[in-house]
């Protein structure tokens, strides 16, 4: 099987000093055990699943973010900075070590102090994230930015003279698609694992080590010691469209359904001939369902595909503000797009 070889295979560019951890993966075989090298995290030595994983990737990997440093190493860097590592990183820094520019990458994160200081070392799921690509809080930031601001527009033309009237439905629409931003984000956004992940055994265990061998979204980029064939990207496609509609679903169900109590109940105070139907739940639910398991999971990944192709231009490596107003642009541009995309769906679905 392709995949992240050597244990923990390793992956990072490095623009204007800056580290970038694409991918990070422990590898195993089926029965939860080490499946190249010694399955740590981290170590190099030993060969690999489907990516070659050999010596020239060994080198290569080092060459490109350094070398591996050792226990003692990094606890001189640590006390020097007066920075006290996680526990899953002082795990891996006692068993076979952290790779130098990773090690840097987190006391530059963790350094800034304040609500991002804390998250990084409290909050693991935003920390690899954040390890993987520093402009991911951005992306996240820009994707909310420009959905409220898309929405509010649309809601404000749409109510008319009844905007302030129905303020509470708006504002239950907002949060609903402030949840839904976050996901579509962050469920293809590259992320560093650190630590050994628990895998069971038996048919569970061969489908955690297959979960885990996929990449982040369809178009991640390959790297030394880190091979996606093509079967795992299509895989990744249809398993990242499951998880999507699954929160389209869960979340029309919440927004859908507090905006229908909001106006039954309305309806029971103040009755108008001009009143609209109450949209049905499951129905509204099960199209945002599709909506996004299908539409936003494809734009998506033309999303990152892009965006990934900017960051690794010669421009966006020397001129990095690029990247981020391409970023920018394009987010635009797909919100745009997936909320008139959206309005077709309702009205063929006979939702709207």
């Amino acid at each position: 099987m392709a995949g992240c070889a050597s244990g923990l295979g390793l992956s990072l560019t490095v623009v204007n000093s800056d580290v970038t951890i694409l991918s990070k993966f422990d590898d195993h075989d089926s029965n939860g055990n080490g499946g190249g090298g010694n399955g740590k995290y981290g170590d190099n030595n030993g060969g690999g699943g489907g990516g070659g994983g050999g010596d020239d990737d060994d080198d290569e990997e080092e060459k490109e973010f350094g070398p591996i440093l050792k226990f003692d190493e990094i606890i001189k860097l640590t006390e020097a900075r007066g920075v006290e590592l996680p526990s899953d990183m002082m795990e891996a820094a006692k068993n076979v070590g952290i790779r130098k520019l990773l090690l840097l990458r987190y006391f530059e994160l963790e350094g800034a102090g304040g609500l991002q200081g804390f998250a990084m070392r409290s909050w693991a799921m935003l920390r690899n994230r954040m390890l993987a690509d520093p402009a991911f809080l951005f992306k996240i930031g820009t994707e909310i930015v420009i959905d409220s601001c898309c929405a509010t527009f649309a809601e404000v033309q749409k109510r008319g003279k009844d905007f302030w009237n129905e303020f509470e439905l708006y504002v239950a629409d907002l949060l609903v698609g402030t949840v839904v931003n976050i996901a579509l984000v962050g469920m293809l956004a590259p992320y560093a694992r650190i630590g050994q992940p628990s895998i069971s055994k038996g048919f569970i265990g061969r489908m955690q080590h297959a979960y885990m061998a996929l990449p982040s979204s369809v178009f991640e980029a390959e790297r030394p010691g880190c091979r996606f064939s093509l079967n795992q990207r299509l895989a990744t496609y249809f398993y990242k469209g499951i998880m999507y509609g699954s929160v389209g679903f869960g979340c029309g169900i919440i927004g859908q359904g507090i905006a229908n109590l909001i106006m039954t109940a309305k309806r029971r105070v103040n009755k108008s001939e001009h009143d609209v139907p109450v949209p049905p739940l499951l129905k509204s639910a099960a199209l945002w369902g599709a909506f996004l398991a299908v539409s936003s999971n494809t734009r998506y990944q033309f999303v990152n595909l892009l965006e990934r192709l900017v960051e690794a231009s010669p421009l966006a490596k020397q001129v990095p503000p690029v990247a981020l107003a391409f970023t920018v642009g394009v987010r635009f541009a797909n919100n745009v797009y997936g909320g008139m995309q959206f309005v077709d769906w309702a009205r063929l679905s006979g939702v709207q």
